[in-house]
């Protein structure tokens, strides 16, 4: 018996359980250099009974170079699929560092064209993840990508590189009993456009397992993964809490009589928008493959989903969209806070303070009509930011999302984000926002990206149906924040 098979794209099948490489790296974090020919004995095995299709990224340690290894000596008939990431810091994205970054994977998986090709963006302050994924849409053109997607992108800007023409077919995210982001917006987005999921994380770093029913919470986690989805738990409401639902899992785990993790599993494959999960494998050590066929000889009943939302129903959802975990608190990622690392990123505005008043300063996105109109992207005087009408202009001149206006809706508060950011402000420090919106046809896509931005701290908001905008626009906002002082 192998693994179940999905195709991703045409062309592109691939295992339902995906063997994911990310423990490389905790493998070699001390130092400790995998030997690539034993780590490609290891990825051989897997592929022998089924487990073909293997997911890495540039930041797993060596697992690129292991799997070239393993892809140069293979030798059956139906070369073993290899997904990998690029995970660039933002900063200008132009023709030349999109593709070395590609190039770089090419070279060390020792391959002509990478099967799939997921991007990952820190931040989306910062708008150069699209010229990136434009120029990736090109080198895809050119042969060597085979298909592209994405990673931890939530539903709004998912949507936006969609309706940015960008042929995305899968967006790697968080999904498990514990974190059930993924059946919410980002769900209506994949059906929408027939984009799938490709689910990691499926068993919270082994949390979703008999070793841990019935028994006390750790005092400390040494693993990377661990530490992370221990974060997870904690963001549900605790220990008693994820114990509620590792029982419900049991229960139905004997019921069918396989395994509490073929449960967590099975669960998560069953969503029409999942293609496959991605389990994790630590090269040379415990090996679970058997195990796994399991989930692949029974259903969830009825019963099944009425006992596990019961549990759900005791816990709080991980806050916000997907992704959300890597670009704003509460940070649930293995390293804990991120906070430095994005105050770290460059910002596509700089202040320019006014010579005449210190108390005064303003930013420019570079819009064509800035200069023209003499007027500045948005301006701090004392506490307050006011923040022009803006509008979905990319770069100097172009309409990002022609036609869609929620795109256009996500990509504005973006911008607006940044420009109250590089003046010093939160984007939680906005305070109100006005819309005008073209036609009645985009209230409710433009409302609806408006409330996912600001699931909380909401702004006083007044949206006016305008009859036209300038160009292409179907949508332009204005917003005003208070910099908030720190409570002592």
């Amino acid at each position: 018996m192998k693994p179940d098979r999905k195709d991703l794209a045409p062309g592109l099948s691939i295992s339902r359980i995906l063997t994911g490489l990310w423990q490389v790296a905790d493998q070699e974090k001390d130092g400790i250099i995998l030997d690539p020919v034993v780590g490609a004995k290891a990825l051989a095995d897997y592929a022998s009974e089924g487990f073909d299709t293997f997911d890495m990224a540039d930041h797993y340690g060596t697992s690129e170079l292991i799997t070239g290894e393993f892809l140069r000596s293979w030798q059956g008939e139906t070369r073993p699929k290899a997904f990998t990431k690029w995970c660039p810091e933002p900063g200008p994205m132009t023709a030349e560092i999109v593709r070395a970054g590609v190039q770089d994977r090419l070279d060390r998986l020792g391959v002509e064209r990478v099967d799939l090709l997921q991007f990952h963006w820190w931040t989306f302050e910062h708008p150069a993840w699209l010229d990136a994924l434009h120029e990736l849409k090109r080198l895809r053109e050119e042969g060597l990508i085979g298909e592209i997607g994405v990673t931890n992108f939530d539903a709004a800007h998912l949507n936006l590189a969609l309706a940015e023409g960008i042929p995305l077919i899968s967006n790697q995210v968080s999904f498990s009993l514990i974190d059930r982001r993924a059946a919410g917006h980002l769900a209506e987005t994949c059906k929408k456009h027939k984009v799938q999921l490709l689910a990691y994380g499926t068993l919270c770093g082994g949390f979703l397992s008999e070793r841990w029913l019935g028994e006390p919470e750790p005092d400390a986690v040494t693993d990377w993964s661990g530490s992370k989805y221990l974060r997870f738990i904690h963001a549900v409401g605790g220990w008693d809490r994820y114990q509620g639902i590792l029982q419900a899992a049991s229960s139905i785990a004997n019921k069918h009589d396989v395994s509490i993790s073929n449960v967590a599993t099975r669960w998560v494959l069953e969503h029409a928008h999942v293609a496959g999960v991605i389990v994790g494998a630590r090269l040379g050590e415990n090996q679970h493959r058997a195990d796994n066929l399991q989930l692949f000889q029974f259903e969830l009943d009825t019963d099944d989903h009425a006992l596990l939302d019961n549990a759900f129903a005791a816990t709080s959802m991980i806050p916000g969209d997907c992704g959300d975990e890597y670009r704003q608190p509460p940070f649930l990622t293995a390293s804990g806070d991120l906070s430095h690392h994005l105050a770290e990123m460059p910002s596509i505005m700089q202040a320019v303070t006014d010579p005449e008043n210190s108390n005064r300063a303003r930013v420019f996105s570079g819009s064509l009509w800035e200069p023209i109109a003499g007027y500045c992207r948005a301006l701090r005087d004392g506490d307050r930011i006011m923040v022009s009408g803006t509008t979905a202009t990319h770069g100097v001149d172009r309409t990002v999302a022609l036609n869609d206006a929620g795109a256009q809706t996500t990509y504005i508060l973006d911008k607006i984000a940044a420009s109250v950011r590089a003046l010093g402000g939160n984007p939680k420090d906005i305070l109100r926002t006005r819309m005008y919106l073209r036609g009645e046809e985009d209230i409710e896509a433009a409302a609806r990206a408006h409330g996912l931005r600001f699931t909380t701290n909401p702004p006083a908001n007044t949206t006016f149906l305008v009859g036209n905008l300038i160009g292409d626009f179907r949508v332009e906002i204005e917003a005003e924040a208070v910099v908030s002082k720190k409570r002592e």
